[in-house]
């Protein structure tokens, strides 16, 4: 088992962290705390493993707790600034989780972490991830949503898969096209691609990703959603095609 604490000054992540946690057999939730430095008591007297470690709060940031924390524990980065990132693996941290996290991004930093921290031969089947009292016939259905961080630190908006047209992004901010609104969060393009499933989403240019089945018209390298004409980019152009003649032919 990899013991795990969470350090969080906000209750909504550690509650989600430990939902999460409480998922998967290899995981054992220790506590969760919102003071780096009891947590650093904690990982002193050899009580975790792995620690979640969001980067701004009170006390002592994050980048501080890894330096005096040094080699005693492993440590994924939660957080909502993608800037600290860089910082956070001249550490050696496992991941870097940028919030609001969805389960299947979740479960690639533990499998990481499990990599690191179980001797070789010992990592479960890949369905050990199921909980330890359930069969296969008894989960949930992936989920059909997911959680973006709003205007304000505690807000998250839910938006459902197949309500997204597009996806722009801009820098560090990307903004969420559905039929009647923009939505507009502090994530980057690339990190929004680990959480969406693929398909129908897939990325066909730098700045874009696209849900196939909004999709109305291609012409050339060009494509349409709505009255949208958003460019296909050389990088993307073989992988899109390829999946749109699979599409077709299934």
């Amino acid at each position: 088992m990899i013991r795990c604490i969470c350090v969080d000054d906000e209750a909504y992540a550690s509650n989600l962290l430990k939902a999460y946690i409480d998922k998967i057999p290899f995981l054992e939730f220790v506590g969760s705390t919102t003071s780096p430095i009891e947590a650093l008591g904690w990982v002193s007297d050899g009580r975790c493993d792995l620690v979640f470690l969001d980067i701004q709060m009170p006390e002592l940031t994050g980048l501080q707790f890894l330096k005096l924390a040094g080699a005693k524990c492993k440590v994924i980065l939660t957080t909502a600034y993608p800037e600290y990132a860089l910082e956070g693996y001249e550490h050696d941290v496992v991941d870097y989780l940028l919030k609001p996290i969805a389960f299947d991004r979740f479960l690639k930093a533990v499998q990481k972490a499990q990599a690191v921290l179980q001797p070789a031969g010992t990592v479960p089947a890949p369905a050990a991830v199921l909980p330890a009292n359930a069969s296969p016939a008894a989960t949930n259905p992936p989920a059909d949503y997911m959680f973006v961080k709003g205007e304000s630190k505690n807000k998250f908006l839910r938006i459902k898969y197949a309500d997204i047209l597009y996806i722009e992004g801009l820098k560090n901010y990307v903004s969420l096209y559905l039929p009647q609104q923009r939505i507009v969060t502090y994530q980057t393009l690339r990190d929004l691609e680990e959480q969406l499933p693929q398909p129908p989403f897939y990325r066909v240019h730098k700045s874009y990703i696209i849900s196939i089945d909004k999709v109305n018209m291609i012409d050339g390298h060009t494509l349409y959603i709505q009255e949208k004409a958003i460019p296909i980019g050389e990088t993307f152009r073989d992988g899109f095609f390829k999946l749109i003649r699979e599409k077709d032919a299934s």
